[in-house]
């Protein structure tokens, strides 16, 4: 008997849930989090790069902005080609390509050639992680779900936050020269041991599901890869330093090909094909308010972490482990609130998120206020405090928001709608990071110490005068990322409003399994 004949379908995973459940769960974990981890590590390792490869600033941009990139563009395609095939074969399939990169990245000896292997790498890591969303909706229902959904929370605060101190510790112990080697290649043994039981525990494919009826929107993807790119392009590589203003000009083309992925989704829906994004998808409400709250939040949390980076190790002097770890405990708020907020969405539903938004609010508000006013050791301890109420926050913030998000989304489309969340949420940090640096280097470049903001850590502390402008800097990008946490805390708030509006009683965000059964009948 095979592995896949012994596994129930997702619609027997309603009633008898598959026993390898939390085995898969925690290999998703891992790979989610090595995979995510890439984002921000590399900006610790850029100083080592750069003496090491004689990388120049465009080779730089495209090291960062090519993981991200290539990360965004295969998310809605890659989910939906495991909606249709196997989630399991593109998740193995994925980590086997990001296993290789990793090598190929920690190996390679010229930037040009780094940048390469990045976005190479970063179309693996985009494989990998909507089938994670989607194997949580496939294998968990009720309060498992939010218990999975908060471990995944967890996950990505963990690897937004940590970066910076395991980033630093492995350049303390290779060496600065070619540590940042290390960086890549400590995801070569992992991912070698979680290729085997990535296969062994996965669900494999709906054997019930006639491989005849299947049916890829081969020009939808395409327009909607070209747009995701188009649109994420002027914000990865801006910099806020020199950037030349004839990068928002990509913005017409993206938003052109985005109106004509619109109309040819419209099109397929009517002449009975599946489109990318199936029309269920777009009309559930609780679905679209959870993607523009998980936009808007992840424009406002993704940004702090580089500009709280360059103020400790530039500003202040922290080499990158210590910068590390004064953001280690947003890291750990985040984790114990975001199981927390999973074993508590269930009951309390969008309100857990409300909550949750309103202190990564206070959070960021006292980190400007000790930003601007606080300098040396005393403002790293206090910044990093007020980052811990911040990390509180989040974690009752994006795990809460992913459930409420996919709990009316049926499991046929769990991965396109999971790929969709992902996008939108790697769109969101390109945006949020890129008007967080701008403001911070220009504010940094004002006081003419331009050139002092790309300088690594050296632990020996700088001038007082130097302190309060990059403290000058790092509050106004805090300010930055304030605005946007508040912008999702009002789509968040005006859903909940809609929420209580209805018939007394009727909580939408457990309605989940009523959902499904409806859907059968239907």
């Amino acid at each position: 008997m095979t592995d896949t004949a012994r596994r129930p379908t997702p619609d027997q995973a309603q009633d008898a849930p598959d026993p390898n459940r939390w085995r898969a769960l925690a290999v998703c974990l891992v790979v989610g989090f090595m995979t995510l981890l890439d984002v921000s590590i590399v900006n610790v390792a850029l100083p080592s790069i750069e003496s090491s490869l004689g990388a120049g600033s465009s080779q730089v941009q495209w090291i960062v902005a090519g993981y991200a990139l290539a990360f965004g563009l295969v998310l809605v395609p890659a989910g939906r080609i495991g909606d249709l095939y196997s989630r399991r074969l593109m998740f193995v399939v994925g980590l086997g390509g990001f296993v290789l990169t990793s090598a190929a990245a920690g190996l390679v000896q010229s930037a040009t050639a780094l940048a390469v292997v990045r976005l190479a790498q970063g179309i693996s890591a985009g494989l990998v992680n909507p089938q994670v969303l989607a194997l949580i909706q496939q294998l968990f229902t009720g309060a498992e779900r939010g218990r999975a959904f908060g471990a995944f929370g967890t996950t990505i605060g963990l690897s937004t936050a940590v970066g910076p101190l395991l980033g630093g510790g492995i350049l303390a112990v290779f060496g600065e020269q070619e540590g940042w080697r290390g960086v890549f290649l400590v995801n070569v043994p992992i991912g070698l041991v979680l290729i085997p039981l990535a296969w062994k525990w996965l669900p494999g494919r709906d054997p019930n599901r006639a491989p005849g009826k299947l049916h890829l929107d081969v020009p939808g993807l395409l327009l909607l890869a070209a747009a995701t790119v188009l649109g994420m392009l002027p914000f990865v590589l801006t910099t806020g330093q020199g950037d030349s203003p004839a990068r928002w000009w990509f913005l017409l083309p993206a938003a052109a090909l985005l109106a004509a992925f619109v109309a040819w989704e419209r099109w397929e829906g009517k002449h009975g094909r599946e489109p990318v994004v199936d029309a269920d998808l777009v009309k559930t409400r609780s679905y679209s308010t959870g993607a523009l709250v998980g936009i808007a939040y992840f424009a406002g949390f993704t940004g702090i972490f580089l500009v709280v980076t360059l103020y400790l190790q530039s500003g202040l002097g922290l080499a990158p482990w210590q910068a590390g770890l004064v953001q280690t405990p947003f890291a750990v708020m985040s984790g114990i609130f975001a199981q927390v907020g999973g074993r508590q969405v269930n009951a309390r539903g969008r309100t857990i998120v409300v909550i949750g938004l309103v202190v990564v609010a206070v959070g960021l508000l006292a980190a400007d206020l000790v930003a601007a006013s606080v300098q040396g050791t005393s403002g790293a301890v206090a910044l990093s405090a007020c980052l811990a109420v911040a990390g509180a926050g989040s974690g009752l913030v994006i795990s809460p928001n992913q459930t409420l998000a996919l709990a009316d989304v049926p499991p046929r489309v769990a991965g396109v709608a999971g790929g969709v969340l992902q996008t939108g949420q790697r769109v969101g940090s390109a945006v949020g990071v890129a008007a967080t640096t701008a403001i911070f280097f220009s504010t940094v470049a004002s006081a003419g110490l331009g050139g002092q903001a790309r300088a690594a850590g050296s632990g020996q502390g700088t001038p007082p005068q130097v302190q309060d402008v990059f403290g000058q800097a790092l509050s106004h990008g805090l300010r930055v990322s304030l605005g946007l946490v508040l912008l999702a805390l009002v789509f968040a708030v005006v859903d909940l409003l809609r929420r209580q509006g209805r018939t007394p009683g009727h909580h939408h965000h457990g309605s989940h399994d009523a959902s499904v059964a409806k859907h059968r009948a239907g």
